[in-house]
């Protein structure tokens, strides 16, 4: 039957089929791109709002448990001159101590002010109109109350009215407990993320107010968002569906993100962190691009050598060694894009992409095999802090600097990877090893780092410093998730860091 057809035929099939092979090839290497970089940008935008979520979360309940004290003392003890004293001098120290607070106040049941942090009493204010008074005023509920943000009358700054009701001995209403907190404190955290020229994120009300976004424009605070499809798509959910991500059309410029949302804890407010689609795919699109053209050169050239197959059979083995000289570069090519695809470009590391790829390895062998699996995940403490002192390029020489170090302390086994995984995070998983081997690794980072002792001026340590968290696992099948050691060794990396960075937490060890 082949020989039945003519060289010529059986040589236009080959290359056809090449040809087709290959643009097949790029356009799967394109979506598999396409959607791995779209799940990269929402495990990126996704963690900028958990950390946009514990940061306002945790900035409120500070003020919280300020208003709180002062409720019961003002409730036990009365309000007679001494006390009031003591009061004033409380709120000063605590307004002192918490950046974020403007100002501690107390109105009487009128509106009027009665003590404040400021120690000056201007009888010509009355908050009896504001909105967190009227609330107070008509509820008899003892809980905080996150009011809608306004300018405030003393200091002219845009500010987010925390309160808590006053009560007099019969319980009825005696008055308002304010802690106002400057917006500014959360516009200058949320500038801290990087999230593209036109990507944007958001502190939202769960009534649909707009508390602050950034890019800031002091016309939409206060504002309502209530007919935009973030506000809707996130209303119609309840409980911990409220976490998630989603393409939707931005409401103050029409441009379409990616919302990562997340409500706050304890309080009905919620976080969006929003990254353009467009500037998401805009590198993508070059690299296809570039690859593309490169598919289709390669593409002509093998029917050229096709053509030239077919027609000067005499020169078939030359025009065999060009095909097999082009099948090789194709193929040196596509091992170059594989191993740089697995690379950290910064740091010589082993990428995000690729820390996945053999966790998973990983964590399938240690659950066949009942084997030990340690993670330690290391933080560059105050990082930030080094970049606005000393620069961008000089935080990438720390970075490569930290990374050597660590790539020649970490043991070569197979399996053993260090790996980039995210900003200022290194990874280092850790096959069959327990969690003293473990701990002895992360410590000999620590000590080696601290010892080269590199300036920092910008950390309370004087130089820069490592935090490590340090969690071991023994997988069971349907029982464990890799994601659980990771997240353990982050929660343990949480706790060095709260405890004062420059050391190594150990986390409980992962059975349930």
């Amino acid at each position: 039957m082949f020989k039945r057809y003519s060289i010529t035929f059986w040589a236009t099939v080959f290359v056809t089929v090449v040809c087709l092979s290959l643009v097949a090839l790029d356009v799967w290497r394109s979506i598999d791109a396409r959607s791995g970089q779209l799940q990269e940008m929402e495990r990126l935008s996704a963690n900028v709002a958990r950390a946009m979520a514990q940061q306002a979360d945790d900035t409120i309940k500070a003020a919280d448990t300020s208003l709180a004290d002062i409720v019961e003392r003002i409730e036990t003890e009365g309000q007679d001159g001494k006390v009031l004293a003591r009061v004033q001098k409380q709120m000063a120290v605590q307004v002192e101590n918490l950046p974020q607070l403007v100002g501690l106040f107390v109105y009487d049941e009128r509106g009027r002010w009665v003590v404040n942090s400021r120690g000056v009493l201007n009888q010509a204010y009355n908050n009896a109109d504001r909105e967190y008074f009227i609330y107070h005023r008509n509820h008899a509920d003892r809980g905080p109350h996150v009011g809608n943000p306004v300018i405030s009358r003393s200091t002219g700054k845009w500010i987010m009215p925390v309160s808590r009701r006053l009560n007099r001995a019969d319980g009825s209403f005696g008055g308002v407990v304010l802690a106002t907190l400057d917006i500014d404190y959360f516009r200058r955290f949320y500038q801290s993320f990087d999230v593209g020229a036109r990507g944007a994120v958001a502190l939202v009300a769960n009534t649909g107010v707009l508390m602050l976004r950034q890019p800031f424009d002091s016309e939409r605070v206060g504002g309502s968002m209530r007919d935009s499809e973030l506000f809707r798509h996130y209303a119609v959910l309840s409980g911990a569906a409220r976490t998630g991500s989603a393409f939707l059309h931005s409401f103050h410029d029409g441009e379409v993100r990616l919302n990562s949302y997340r409500p706050l804890e304890h309080y009905p407010l919620f976080v969006s962190a929003a990254l353009s689609r467009e500037e998401m795919l805009e590198r993508w699109r070059r690299d296809t691009f570039t690859r593309s053209v490169g598919v289709v050169v390669l593409a002509a050239l093998i029917g050229f050598f096709g053509k030239r197959l077919v027609d000067q059979i005499r020169l078939r083995a030359q025009t065999e060694a060009a095909l097999r000289e082009a099948r090789d570069a194709l193929e040196s090519a596509n091992r170059t894009l594989e191993r740089q695809a697995m690379q950290d470009g910064l740091t010589g590391l082993a990428n995000r992409r690729q820390f996945d790829v053999t966790l998973g390895n990983e964590f399938s062998r240690a659950t066949r095999h009942a084997d030990t699996l340690a993670f330690i995940m290391i933080d560059v403490d105050y990082f930030k802090q080094y970049n606005d002192v000393y620069g961008h390029s000089a935080g990438d020489e720390v970075l490569r600097a930290v990374s050597k170090l660590i790539r020649a302390l970490t043991p070569k086994r197979p399996g053993d990877l260090t790996a980039r995984y995210g900003g200022e995070e290194i990874g280092i998983l850790l096959p069959n090893t327990d969690i003293e081997g473990a701990q002895a690794v992360a410590e000999r980072i620590r000590l080696a780092v601290e010892q080269l002792q590199m300036p920092h001026s910008g950390s309370p340590l004087g130089q820069v410093t490592l935090s490590s968290g340090v969690a071991t696992m023994s997988p069971k099948r349907g029982v464990h998730a890799a994601s659980m050691l990771v997240e353990a060794a982050d929660k343990a990396l949480y706790v060095a860091k709260s405890a004062g960075r420059n050391r190594v937490c150990l986390a409980p060890p992962v059975d349930d």
